[in-house]
């Protein structure tokens, strides 16, 4: 059975989520991290970064349809909405390796499920179930059922929480 023992577990690994295990593993911690959907959290995979890849492939759009205030020319400019949308996903996908990548190189484990703190100290996971995983980061994914923290200067460890999602 994989380890379940670790120093810190980061709840979550969106932007404060995924950083947070960086600094722990930098400082030495035997860190992990559970995630139930992808690396990034929602702002890397399905809202702040498409979103934006979306508004500049408009942008450019834009500006190509005034090519001629530029004292350019361009022909008939026209858009393809599902080659925008694919660049938008590859654009996420890789800032999501770039995660993943992230969590390989500095030893963080990362464990596919949903968590929750089930008493002091302990957390339980509950595997994630037929969903596919982008990135595969860690030594070794793993899908413990609880997991323990050892407190960290005399204080238990607290969970980055996305209160955007229940």
């Amino acid at each position: 059975m994989a380890d379940t023992n670790f120093d810190i577990i980061i709840i979550g690994s969106g932007p404060g989520g995924y950083v947070c295990a960086i600094r722990a593993a930098q400082l030495g911690f035997k860190t992990a991290i559970v995630e139930r959907d992808y690396l990034g959290g929602i702002c890397l995979n399905w809202g702040c970064i498409p979103t934006k890849a979306l508004l500049r492939s408009a942008e450019i759009f834009h500006y190509l349809q005034h090519a001629e205030e530029y004292g350019l020319s361009a022909g008939e400019v026209t858009y393809d909405p599902s080659a925008v949308v694919k660049r938008s996903r590859a654009v996420a996908k890789r800032l999501n390796d770039g995660v993943g990548f992230l969590m390989r190189k500095n030893k963080v484990a990362v464990i596919w499920g949903e968590a929750a703190i089930d008493a002091p100290g302990k957390i339980k996971v509950r595997p994630a179930e037929g969903k596919r995983r982008r990135a595969r980061s860690g030594p070794a994914p793993t899908t413990p059922s609880t997991s323990f923290l050892r407190p960290v200067h005399g204080r238990a460890c607290c969970p980055v929480s996305n209160p955007t999602r229940n």
